[in-house]
C-alpha cells in the first residue's frame, strides 16, 4: 500500500490518503477522493510515499481523472514558491489556477462523472497493421481495385499522406482526407482502417521565415540584438519604449523565433478585450497558431484549452491575462510581460493575491525562458531592478516610422476661468484642438477617470447626499437610467428629486463624469459623432468591439472613456487628445499617486499622432506647476522615475520595503476592533515599529462588513523568509483562539 499527499481546492494543508497500487497514479495526477462525510473533490497527487503516517484511519483514492498529470514538477515548484510568498495555502493557489471544470466537486461519483471533462479531440485514422507495409498495400490494392476503386483510392490517400506528414505510426487527421463519413465506416467495417481520438494539436512550425515578419527600424533591430544577449546571460529584460516606438514589432519576433524551435510562448497582457488590435495583428502572422485565455471564456472552453495545453509537445503561442501564468506551458522559451506596470496584472480579489508580473520573472528562473517586461512608463520596482543590474536594461527613445511624440500643451483651469475662456469642462485650448481635428476630417479622444454622469448628488440646503447603506460611499449618478449607483457592490435606487433630510428640491450633480462629458461635448460639438467606452457602454466583448471597430473605421469623431481608453490603442487618426481633469490623479492620498499619475497621463497622450507628425495632448489641470505635469510635458521619465526613488528610500517606502497588508473584516465592528488590536499587538511583539496601524480602511463599510487595515512595513535588507515565518505563526495563533477565529483576514503582500 502507497500513501499519497494531496492539495484539495480548499484553505486547508496537504491531507493524506491511502493508494492502491493498482490505479497507476503519480506525482501530478488529478484523482477523486472524498473529503468530510459527503463531498467528493478532485485533488493533485503532490507527494507519494510507502510510509505509512501516524493516523488510526485514512480514506482512500478512489480514482485518477485525466490520462495526462495536470501538474508537472516545475508546475509544482511554481504553486510552493507562490503559497510561501504570498501566504496561502497550496490548496488556494489550485483553487485559483486550475479553470472551475478540471476540479469538479460533487456529493456522488456519478455527479462527479458528470462534470468532468475530457481534452478536446479530434478523429485520426490509418490504414490497418497488416496494410502498412508498401508490399501489402500493394498487393491488396491489386487485387480489389477493379471491383471497389473508391475504397483502394481512399487507402492509396491515406498511406501517401502518411508518408507527406511523416508520421511514424501512419495515422493522419480525419479531416485532411476528402471523403464521407459513411465511406469511412465502411472501410472500419471491412477491418481496412482503424481510427484513434487523439488531443488536439496546433499546427507545428519548423523554420523562422515561415513567418512573415515585420521590418525592423535600426534602433529597433539593436533592441532586439540587446535583448538577445541579455537572455545568454540569462537575464529579465525590461523593455522600456516610448509610446508608439513599436515594441510589438520586437515582440513578434521573439515570439517566431521561439516558435520555430518548437517552444512555447506566454503573452501576457493587461486586459484581453482591450488588445484586441494585438491579436488581429498576432493571428495575420502565426495563423491559426494562437490560443486566447481569459474571463470572457466560457468555464468548459477554459477547462478544455488547460487540458489540451497539458498534452501538447510544444511550439504554443497563449496570449492571456493574469492566470495564463497557471497554464500548463512545459515547453517555454520566452513570457512577455506587455505593459508590465499596469495594475491590472496584481489579483486584489482572492487569495493568492500574486502579480503575474513578478510570477513571470520567477517561471523564466524556474523554466529558463527568456522574459520581457515592456512598458512607455515601467513600474519604479521594475526600473529599479534594471538599475542595480538584476534586470537587463533596453530603451527605445524614437517613435517607428518617423512620427513624433505630440506636443503637450498645459491648460490652466482657474486662469482660463478666471479669463472667461472655459466652457462648462473644457477649457478654450481643449475646445479650439478639437475643433481643428473635427475640420481636418481627424479624431479625438477625451479622458476622463471617472464613469457615470456624476460622482455624486448633495442638496445645496443641508448638503445631503445618498449614501450606499452596504458601503460606506456616496452613489454615482447615471443620467441614462437615472439610478444612482454604488460601483463596489451594485445597489441603485432612483435619484432623489426632494431632499430626505430637509425636504428641499435644490438636489444638484456635483463634479462630471464620462457620461457628463459625452453629453455636453455632442452639444458644443452637434456634428461630431461622439461615443463613449467606459465600464457602463462597455458590458460585452461585441458592445466593445462595436466601439473600437467604429473609431479604427473613422465612424466615430471623438471617443470619450475612462482609463480603458490609454491601453494598447493604435487609432490611426487620433491627433487629439484631452485630459479634463488631471489633479484627481496625483492629489491621491497614496504613496504612488505621482507614479501612477505619469503613467495615466503619459499611457493616453500617447494615443496621439502615432501614424503622423501633428498629434496634441491638452492636459487640463489647476497645478499647471506641478511636478508631474512638468515631467508628463517633456516626457522625462528618468527625472520622475529618481525623484520618486529618493522620496521611497527616505520614507522606507517600495522598492525599498516590502508592504503587507492585513484586511480584517466582520459585520460586527465591536469584535472586529478587538481582533484587530489583538492581531496588531501579536505582530508588534516580532516587528516592532514596522507595524502600522490598525486604522479604518478607506472604504469602512463594503457590502455590509465593517474593514480594519493593518499594515506591515519590511526593509529589504530584512529576511522576507523569516518574516513570512512569523506573520503564519501570529495567525495561528489567533486561528487558535475562540474570540477571534471568525474573523476574516485578507493577506496581502506586496499591496499596490
Amino acid at each position: 500500500m502507497l500513501y499519497a499527499e494531496v492539495v484539495l481546492p480548499l484553505a486547508q494543508p496537504l491531507y493524506t490518503f491511502s493508494l492502491d497500487e493498482r490505479l497507476d497514479v503519480g506525482v501530478g495526477d488529478a484523482v477523486v477522493v472524498q473529503f468530510g462525510a459527503k463531498r467528493y473533490y478532485t485533488g493533485i497527487v503532490w507527494r507519494i510515499s510507502n510510509t505509512k503516517p501516524a493516523y488510526p484511519r485514512l480514506k482512500p483514492i478512489i480514482k485518477r481523472l485525466y490520462s495526462t498529470p495536470l501538474l508537472c514538477e516545475k508546475e509544482q515548484r511554481l504553486w510552493e514558491w507562490i503559497a510561501e510568498y504570498y501566504l496561502c495555502t497550496p490548496g488556494e493557489v489550485m483553487r485559483l489556477a486550475l479553470p472551475s471544470f478540471t476540479k469538479p466537486s460533487a456529493l456522488t461519483l456519478d455527479d462527479m462523472d458528470e462534470r468532468s471533462i475530457t481534452p478536446p479531440t479530434e478523429t485520426f485514422i490509418a490504414l490497418h497493421p497488416h496494410l502498412r507495409t508498401e508490399e501489402a498495400l500493394a498487393e491488396y490494392v491489386a487485387r480489389h481495385e477493379r471491383r471497389a476503386p473508391r475504397r483502394t483510392a481512399t487507402m492509396d490517400l491515406i498511406a501517401n499522406m502518411a508518408i507527406e506528414r511523416g508520421t511514424k505510426d501512419g495515422f493522419v487527421a480525419r479531416r485532411l482526407i476528402d471523403t464521407d463519413i459513411t465511406h469511412l465506416a465502411a472501410l472500419r467495417k471491412l477491418g481496412l482502417i482503424v481510427e484513434e481520438q487523439r488531443p488536439i494539436a496546433l499546427p507545428s512550425s519548423d523554420a523562422h521565415n515561415e513567418f512573415l515578419l515585420p521590418t525592423l527600424s535600426k534602433a529597433q533591430s539593436i533592441a532586439l540584438d540587446q535583448i538577445r544577449a541579455a537572455h545568454a546571460n540569462s537575464l529579465t529584460t525590461l523593455l522600456h519604449g516610448v509610446t508608439g516606438s513599436g515594441k510589438t514589432e520586437i515582440y513578434i519576433h521573439l515570439i517566431a523565433e521561439q516558435l520555430a524551435a518548437g517552444r512555447d510562448v506566454l503573452m501576457l497582457v493587461p486586459e484581453i478585450v482591450i488588445t484586441s488590435q494585438l491579436i488581429e495583428r498576432l493571428e495575420r502572422i502565426f495563423e491559426g497558431r494562437i490560443t486566447t485565455y481569459h474571463s470572457q471564456l466560457t468555464p468548459m472552453r477554459r477547462g478544455k484549452n488547460y487540458l489540451r495545453l497539458a498534452t501538447s509537445t510544444g511550439g504554443e503561442l497563449v496570449v492571456g491575462v493574469r492566470s495564463s501564468i497557471f497554464l500548463p506551458l512545459r515547453h517555454l522559451g520566452l513570457i512577455i510581460v506587455d505593459e508590465e506596470h499596469d495594475a491590472s496584472y496584481k489579483n486584489s480579489d482572492s487569495q493568492p493575491r500574486y502579480n503575474a508580473r513578478d510570477c513571470a520573472t520567477m517561471i523564466g528562473r524556474i523554466y529558463g525562458a527568456q522574459v520581457v517586461l515592456g512598458s512607455a512608463t515601467p513600474s519604479l520596482e521594475s526600473y529599479m531592478n534594471a538599475l542595480t543590474g538584476k534586470y537587463a536594461y533596453v530603451e527605445l527613445n524614437e517613435r517607428w516610422g518617423n512620427a513624433t511624440l505630440p506636443k503637450v500643451i498645459i491648460s490652466d483651469t482657474l486662469r482660463a476661468a478666471k479669463r472667461g475662456e472655459r466652457k462648462i469642462h473644457f477649457n478654450l485650448d481643449l475646445l479650439n484642438n478639437i475643433e481643428e481635428s473635427l475640420e481636418n476630417k481627424e479624431q479625438v479622444i477625451l479622458f476622463q477617470n471617472r464613469r457615470g454622469y456624476a460622482p455624486y448628488v448633495q442638496c445645496s440646503t443641508c448638503g445631503y447626499s445618498p449614501r450606499c447603506p452596504h458601503c460606506n460611499v456616496t452613489l454615482t449618478q447615471h443620467k441614462q437610467s437615472n439610478l444612482m449607483e454604488c460601483h463596489y457592490c451594485g445597489f441603485t435606487m432612483p435619484r432623489p428629486t426632494v431632499c430626505p433630510a430637509c425636504n428641499t428640491q435644490d438636489i444638484r450633480s456635483m463634479g462630471f463624469g464620462t457620461e457628463k462629458v459625452e453629453e455636453e461635448i455632442s452639444r458644443l460639438f452637434p456634428e461630431a459623432r461622439v461615443a463613449r467606452l467606459d465600464g457602463d457602454t462597455s458590458t460585452s466583448e461585441s458592445a466593445f468591439r462595436r466601439i473600437v471597430h467604429g473609431v479604427e473605421q473613422g465612424e466615430t469623431d471623438i471617443l470619450v472613456g475612462t482609463q480603458i481608453v490609454t491601453k494598447g490603442f493604435d487609432f490611426k487618426g487620433v491627433t487629439t487628445v484631452g485630459i479634463l481633469n488631471a489633479d484627481n490623479l496625483f492629489t491621491l492620498p497614496d504613496f504612488r499617486a505621482s507614479e501612477r499619475a505619469f503613467q495615466l497621463i503619459t499611457q493616453v497622450a500617447g494615443r496621439a499622432g502615432r501614424h503622423n507628425n501633428h498629434g496634441r495632448v491638452v492636459i487640463q489641470t489647476s497645478q499647471p506647476k506641478h511636478p508631474v505635469i512638468c515631467y508628463v510635458a517633456t516626457g522625462d521619465y528618468h527625472t520622475m522615475a529618481n525623484t520618486e526613488l529618493r522620496e521611497r528610500e527616505a520614507f522606507g517606502y517600495p522598492p525599498y520595503a516590502r508592504l503587507i497588508r492585513f484586511m480584517l473584516h466582520h459585520a460586527n465592528p465591536t469584535l472586529l476592533n478587538n481582533t484587530a488590536n489583538h492581531f496588531a499587538s501579536l505582530l508588534r511583539h516580532r516587528f516592532q515599529h514596522r507595524v502600522m496601524g490598525p486604522v479604518a480602511a478607506a472604504i469602512e463599510m463594503l457590502r455590509g462588513e465593517h474593514r480594519v487595515e493593518i499594515t506591515l512595513k519590511i526593509e529589504s535588507s530584512l529576511s522576507m523568509t523569516s518574516a513570512r515565518s512569523s506573520i503564519r505563526e501570529a495567525m495561528k495563533i489567533l486561528a487558535t483562539n475562540a474570540e477571534h477565529r471568525n474573523i476574516k483576514i485578507e493577506v496581502d503582500v506586496d499591496a499596490l
